[in-house]
């Protein structure tokens, strides 16, 4: 879903995992053929003449030496450049009858079932559609105008503008790709014409356009809330200041290093700025889709409204809007309707296939190795947090934040709900209750983290995308250091001032 809108080139890696992915789909094929006439002619009942007989060849497998076994293969595959959800499925599959038998792999329907019940995950395709409808009536093209407008008289003003742009583009779409690949069209322009740094214009886009991982309505924290067992709207109100503070911190560094620096970020000419009659106009432009973020989420955040319904209502408010401003056909419908459907089941192919692989490895005894390994390592509970933290950065690396969040969440979770976080530096801790939910914020922050993080960070190269041919992939790594420390910040402050996560949720759900 992430990179819905972006277009990648070929490489080699991709097309050896393509290759290593046809050649074992046309082996499975033979075996299956095999078996199939062994079955129907020589062997009904399996006792002789089967050409493999593999079931069960791992039952007597520890679980430390399975722990290797599957997650190596996994990493294995996924460095071949197969699709995660594909290969986190299909190991589930392989490894629940190599350890078990036919029978055994009954479970996995067990697995996926639920997950279809579960009611939330329809949030996810309605938000996405509100998300594509919005991008294509041209809503953000005039929302970056009106900022724009508003702060280009300030050194600094357009960076600014952007990440201010982009905050509330996340509260709009909560799609990463899209925001940073959008504002990476319309914003980087514009700020290299005005001879801008580079790489304050680089950082401000990349570091704007990851906030949607963190503000409502993300998907990510719809997705964290399922697999937690967490409520959406009290996840959504925790996410919400530090995506705020963040925010402030990219505007502020911005700001404040033009200012001390103006060659880095001259305002615009006197005579291009406009009365502030003529800004408070311009503000009539945002008025609608304000309007509807403000509905959605006011009626999530207010109890009155499911996540569904609100997404549901999104929706529709996104059609409304795209007619209130002419931009409405049914181009635009069936654009958005398709990438809604090709996002979402990509999302959803990833959910079915890791909660195989992952629920299989839980039930062999995985959670208690882990829990183990980790509780008997004689860290502190903060300890084993910093290393949760950095495991996550070096995931980010590698995998998709929907598989790292179905990889390591279900894994993570109950280890961190039976540690006691008393306060670092003598600083309030965190109440028993708000330990998931706390730790839920954390880990969307370190998401946003892992998408900046050089050398394989996605917003890294949805930028170079959408670049001019002078921008450098190393110009790229230098722009996101800044910012990225400016997250590590907004990381650490969370840590220790738990209230900055958790008071909304208590004010309002008590």
């Amino acid at each position: 879903m992430t990179d819905m809108n972006v277009s990648s080139s070929p490489n080699p890696l991709g097309r050896l995992g393509t290759l290593v992915m046809v050649m074992a789909s046309c082996a499975a094929f033979f075996v299956l053929a095999v078996e199939l006439v062994n079955i129907a002619f020589y062997d009904p009942y399996g006792d002789q003449y089967f050409l493999f007989r593999t079931a069960g060849v791992l039952q007597d497998t520890d679980i430390s030496t399975l722990t290797y076994i599957m997650f190596g293969s996994l990493f294995l595959l996924l460095m071949l450049g197969l699709p995660l959800a594909f290969v986190t499925g299909g190991l589930g599959v392989v490894f629940v009858y190599l350890v078990g038998d036919q029978i055994m792999l009954n479970i996995i329907p067990s697995r996926i079932f639920p997950m279809m019940t579960n009611s939330d995950l329809a949030a996810i395709p309605l938000f996405i559609f509100m998300a594509s409808m919005l991008e294509r009536a041209g809503l953000i093209e005039e929302m970056f105008d009106v900022v724009y407008k508003w702060m280009g008289g300030l050194n600094g003003g357009l960076a600014a503008a952007t990440i201010l742009a982009s905050t509330i583009l996340a509260a709009m779409v909560g799609v990463i790709g899209a925001a940073v690949v959008t504002m990476g069209i319309i914003a980087l322009p514009a700020m290299l014409k005005r001879k801008y740094d580079p790489e304050i214009a680089l950082g401000s886009i990349m570091a704007g356009g990851t906030l949607g991982i963190l503000i409502p309505p993300s998907i990510l924290a719809i997705l964290y809330a399922v697999v937690a067992q967490q409520s959406v709207g009290e996840l959504y109100l925790g996410a919400l200041a530090p995506g705020l503070l963040l925010s402030a911190l990219y505007m502020g560094y911005v700001l404040i290093r033009s200012y001390l620096n103006p060659d880095l970020g001259r305002a615009i000419p006197v005579e291009e700025r406009l009365s502030f009659g003529e800004k408070c106009r311009l503000l009539v432009k945002l008025i609608a889709p304000l309007s509807l973020i403000v509905l959605v989420l006011g009626l999530l955040f207010a109890g009155i409204a499911t996540p569904v319904e609100a997404a549901g209502i999104g929706s529709f408010g996104a059609i409304i809007v795209a007619l209130m401003h002419g931009r409405f056909d049914i181009v635009a419908l069936r654009e958005a309707s398709v990438t809604t459907v090709k996002a979402s089941a990509m999302v959803l192919w990833i959910i079915f296939g890791a909660s195989i692989f992952v629920g299989f490895y839980i039930l062999q005894g995985g959670q208690a190795f882990i829990n183990d390994a980790i509780l008997g390592s004689g860290l502190s509970s903060y300890g084993i947090l910093f290393v949760m933290m950095v495991l996550l950065v070096i995931l980010g690396m590698f995998l998709d934040w929907v598989g790292i969040l179905l990889l390591a969440v279900p894994i993570f979770v109950p280890i961190i709900k039976n540690l006691t976080f008393d306060g670092l530096l003598g600083l309030p801790p965190v109440d028993s209750d708000k330990v998931a939910l706390w730790f839920g914020v954390l880990y969307l922050i370190n998401m946003q983290m892992s998408f900046l993080s050089p050398p394989f960070g996605y917003a890294l190269f949805y930028i170079k995308g959408v670049a001019p041919k002078e921008i450098t992939m190393a110009m790229i790594f230098r722009s996101a250091l800044a910012f990225l420390a400016l997250q590590v910040l907004g990381l650490v402050l969370c840590i220790l001032f738990p209230a900055i996560v958790t008071w909304l949720p208590e004010l309002v759900y008590g």
